[in-house]
């Protein structure tokens, strides 16, 4: 008989400066502390209305978007915008590597709807860096960076946040540099992700780095991101770097309760479990059914191809039906694989705490070798 893995011991959550008042955004007040992370080809409508069911969560925001997809009526655009009053607060994150698109589509986002225009600063990707735009603004040494964000603060009313990196590389950690300018004109927020560009996703987090951004700015939220996938990664960013808040971006996508025990476990020192097994079969039946009434059956069909390993792996549902998955091509086959695994039952050793360090792919290496 296989025995069910330890439960992990869960830190006493700390006692910090001002935490037991909301987290402002300028005149927005979220829920919680926690936000949902931008992800590319993730963070889509049908994503966030599942996270906003399991509850505990902030803020939401968009699929990056490119502004001149955006100003060109793009209808894969869009998509990645679509909303629905229930989808509130959310943030739209955008990106250009010309001035004059990153305020005009400020402006189109803000008329859109958008509680909070989010601009990029920290997407690696070569395609994005090449024309101007994601990390690539962080190498400015004249001053153009901040005047154009200034700009962008100024032509619309609802806050402006930016999202980025610590730097472009170990050599040039510009991040607490441009916190500190963004404040004085006007930005709202501040989220920081604690590797530069050159590292991509290789390495770990440098906590005091995102520590020497909270120490930058006076008066605006610092709110850390990356390598939180459980409740000790979350106290280990808190107490390392003083943030305000934390972004939660694959680590959501490993386990959508989180947000949920991160707000029991500051509230009582005990996050509470995950989703039961039954509860995640059904988080995975209501964002399909989600993604169908988004984009249709053919659609959605391949849109959550790229979802099975992360749903396959939270249920351990082993590799034969990951492939099922891989290789959908009509929503009965997922409506039978989940009545097939809810006759089944959990596999042998489970219990509801097994996935609270959850195993997180993500791409390899850094990001100049991709």
């Amino acid at each position: 008989m296989t025995s069910a893995p330890p439960i992990p011991e869960i830190p006493e959550p700390p006692l910090l400066p001002g935490w037991d008042q909301p987290l402002c955004i300028r005149n927005i007040e979220l829920a919680s502390r926690f936000t949902l992370a931008p992800l590319a080809g993730y963070t889509n409508l049908p994503y966030r209305m599942s996270i906003r069911d399991v509850g505990g969560v902030g803020l939401c925001t968009t699929d990056l978007v490119n502004t001149r997809a955006i100003l060109q009526g793009s209808s894969k655009t869009m998509e990645l915008l679509a909303t629905c009053p229930e989808d509130r607060p959310w943030a739209v994150q955008i990106f250009s590597g010309t001035p004059d698109d990153l305020i005009a589509g400020a402006k189109w986002v803000e008329a859109y709807g958008a509680t909070i225009i989010d601009i990029n600063m920290g997407c690696p990707v070569r395609k994005v860096v090449k024309g101007g735009g994601g990390a690539a603004m962080m190498c400015d040494t004249t001053g153009a960076t901040i005047d154009l964000i200034s700009k962008v603060v100024a032509a619309v009313k609802v806050p402006v946040t930016v999202k980025m990196r610590l730097g472009w590389d170990a050599d040039n950690l510009s991040a607490p540099y441009f916190a500190r300018e963004f404040e004085r004109v006007g930005v709202a927020a501040i989220t920081i992700h604690g590797r530069t560009r050159e590292q991509g996703f290789s390495g770990s987090v440098n906590l005091a780095g995102i520590r020497s951004v909270v120490e930058a700015v006076e008066r605006i939220p610092v709110i850390g991101n990356g390598d939180v996938r459980s409740i000790r990664d979350a106290d280990r960013m808190l107490r390392a770097t003083g943030c305000d808040g934390i972004a939660i971006g694959r680590g959501a996508l490993a386990n959508p309760w989180m947000f949920r025990q991160l707000n029991r476990w500051l509230a009582t020192g005990r996050p509470g479990p995950r989703g039961t097994y039954d509860e995640r079969l059904d988080f995975m039946v209501n964002h399909f059914r989600r993604t169908i009434a988004w984009r249709g059956e053919w659609a959605a069909c391949i849109q959550f191809r790229k979802m099975s390993a992360w749903y396959c792996k939270s249920l351990r549902a082993g590799k034969a039906n990951q492939q099922i998955l891989v290789m959908l091509d009509k929503p009965q086959s997922l409506y039978d694989l989940v009545a097939r695994l809810r006759e089944q039952g959990p596999p042998p050793g489970w219990v509801d705490s097994d996935s609270m360090d959850a195993n997180i792919h993500v791409p390899a290496g850094p990001i100049a070798h991709w």
